[in-house]
């Protein structure tokens, strides 16, 4: 028997054996990653510069844009390059540590989406208590829960699993350290099954939380249906209808990827669920919320304008004016 922590490294899942599909696994995911970090990047400066998006729903987008940037970076990079180089191993640490931070930054997601989903159901069905129920204190009491629970779900999951003892190896069929491919690894059933409660636990807890978005959902569809304005009740569905759509898609494979039978598992299968809940909702939540928030595409098409009449000005202009040279552009004491 083999004890987990004498471990020096895990061997990842590679996506390809030929160099041409590893090379085009590794173009593919950089421009994913490229996008996420283009598009959250843009939401965290609008918000932070425009003061029109200093509402409850912009504190949430941000935050959200931060954990979609947590998720990217977690995972990605690490199965570039592995790609790039034509190699599958991680280490020990690094695996506990990839394992940590995507636990806690998927799980902090979940937890905004939750609350923006509230925040929907306060600003459609409430809107005359909208002021009471999300002011800026209850906002950050929320934002910091949702961050504190992952932190400590991604403690309690990250502490369990990795002091169990392996010996099955140290190949994960997985293209990131993920839980369930490590406690396959596993030999102490005691620990398994103490692992494997904990997940069903948090599973039991998303799908509470699940039920909640739909119910409150369900409460914001028969208000805009009520609605006389037919182009009022489009907006309302447009906006709605991906973000529940993208919750739905993140937590059924995340789900049915930790909690499925072993006997239905697969590499293509486990392969296919993981990216659909890693990579692609924290890919798409940017271009839905920016997509359907006419505020936030005003604030990034003014921003943009400013930035592109600053670099117009400076390159037609001579190094001594003020806005090129920040010196200059300082006030005087």
């Amino acid at each position: 028997m083999s004890n987990s922590s004498s471990m020096p490294q895990f061997l990842l899942l590679a996506f390809a054996d030929r160099r041409e599909l590893q090379l085009l696994h590794f173009w593919l995911f950089l421009a994913i990653s490229l996008a996420a970090l283009l598009a959250n990047g843009l939401i965290l400066s609008a918000v932070a510069c425009d003061h029109h998006l200093h509402t409850p729903m912009g504190f949430f987008l941000l935050n959200l844009s931060l954990t979609d940037l947590g998720c990217i970076c977690t995972t990605v990079p690490k199965a570039m390059h592995n790609s790039l180089w034509d190699t599958t191993t991680i280490s020990y640490k690094g695996c506990a540590a990839q394992l940590f931070f995507f636990f806690f930054f998927i799980s902090a997601e979940f937890s905004l989406l939750t609350i923006m989903c509230y925040d929907r159901y306060v600003a459609i069905c409430k809107p005359l208590h909208y002021g009471t129920l999300l002011g800026s204190r209850a906002c950050a009491h929320m934002a910091a829960a949702a961050w504190a629970t992952g932190f400590l779900s991604a403690l309690l999951h990250t502490a369990s699993t990795f002091s169990l003892p392996l010996c099955q190896g140290n190949a994960l069929g997985q293209f990131f350290c993920e839980i369930p491919h490590i406690l396959k690894l596993s030999c102490s059933h005691s620990g398994y099954r103490r692992e494997i409660g904990l997940i069903v636990v948090s599973a039991c807890l998303w799908f509470g939380c699940f039920i909640f978005i739909v119910f409150s959902y369900v409460q914001i569809f028969r208000a805009v249906l009520r609605i006389p304005s037919q182009q009022g009740r489009h907006k309302a569905f447009s906006t709605c209808l991906p973000h529940l759509a993208v919750l739905s898609l993140l937590i059924t494979t995340g789900m049915f990827s930790h909690l499925k039978p072993p006997s239905i598992s697969s590499p293509t299968l486990d392969l296919a669920l993981s990216i659909l809940y890693s990579v692609v909702p924290p890919a798409l939540n940017p271009l839905i919320y920016s997509l359907r928030n006419q505020e936030l595409k005003d604030a990034l098409r003014k921003m943009m304008t400013g930035y592109f009449s600053r670099a117009i000005t400076c390159l037609f202009s001579s190094a001594e004016h003020s806005l090129c040279n920040p010196l200059l552009a300082q006030p005087a004491f």
